[in-house]
């Protein structure tokens, strides 16, 4: 063969040698890098076939949890409210920006005091019994204990932490929607134990005598509750009417939900806020 055919027919056989290898490797890649389900169409048998998903794939699944968000706002069941006449006078100034209505205009600071009963107290059995605001009537979890602010009535402006005692306010642990009640004790206004001082879409005061001041008997104020649609509608309508009447409430109903995991609560008699940890006061038994 002359020199010239062999070298012609040697390009081309090293052209088709070079594309042969170079299909071999695209194949190669395609079968590594496909899908199980894909490679698994080469296999020769059904046991091969099988052989190679169990081998080569592995089937995963994610279970995400159910996400429901509850409103802490939501009616509760079962429950209606009535009002009661209030005795004149009514409160001097506006509930909204009354300091010893709303809990809010005074404010409050955590503290770093005993998280829990503590002894004392005792001088009246008829005290409010603070484990009935939860419906299993629960001695509670001390989240954080806080001090109120003082209140400077000269120029109606909010004073220093209150100095004693050193716990005004008390964090109880809570779920989140749960039901919160008036606490019992052994005192009656008219067939109900507690009126509605105030009450606002995050907290509420209730008040064991029949005035619409905080001067006699005790209070309780209650801090990040959600209170019950349609008594925070009642008390609304009462208060824009003049206050003559007011909501009022028996021991043990439910008035709100708690809107996270801690609720905050404050106990005054006549007007002097209290240690709502003492054991022998609000807590009597425990």
């Amino acid at each position: 063969m002359p020199a010239k055919s062999c070298s012609v027919a040697l390009r081309l056989g090293l052209t088709l040698l070079v594309t042969f290898l170079a299909g071999g490797l695209v194949l190669a890649f395609f079968l590594i890098s496909a899908p199980t389900s894909a490679r698994a169409g080469v296999a020769t048998s059904p046991a091969d076939s099988i052989a190679i998903r169990s081998s080569n794939g592995v089937t995963t699944y994610v279970y995400l949890p159910l996400v429901s968000r509850f409103d802490p706002c939501a009616p509760i069941p079962g429950e209606s409210y009535d009002v009661l006449s209030v005795p004149p006078p009514p409160t001097d100034r506006p509930a909204e920006v009354h300091a010893d209505l709303n809990l809010s205009m005074r404010g409050y600071e955590l503290t770093s005091a005993y998280l829990g009963l503590v002894n004392g107290g005792g001088t009246d059995p008829k005290a409010p019994q603070l484990p009935g605001l939860f419906a299993d009537d629960r001695t509670p979890t001390f989240s954080n204990v806080y001090r109120v602010h003082d209140w400077d009535w000269d120029c109606n402006c909010r004073g220093g932490l209150i100095a004693s005692p050193e716990v005004t306010l008390a964090g109880f642990e809570v779920s989140p929607g749960e039901t919160i009640h008036v606490p019992a004790s052994g005192y009656d206004i008219g067939g109900y134990e507690v009126l509605v001082l105030y009450a606002s879409a995050e907290r509420i005061t209730l008040k064991y005598t029949r005035e619409d001041n905080v001067v006699y008997g005790y209070t309780i104020h209650v801090e990040n509750v959600c209170v019950e649609p349609s008594l925070l509608t009642l008390y609304q309508s009462w208060n824009d009417a003049g206050r003559g009447s007011l909501p009022a409430l028996q021991a043990g109903q439910a008035f709100g939900r708690a809107r996270d995991s801690e609720i905050q609560v404050a106990i005054r008699d006549t007007g002097t806020f209290m240690d709502p940890r003492i054991r022998g006061d609000w807590w009597q038994g425990r």
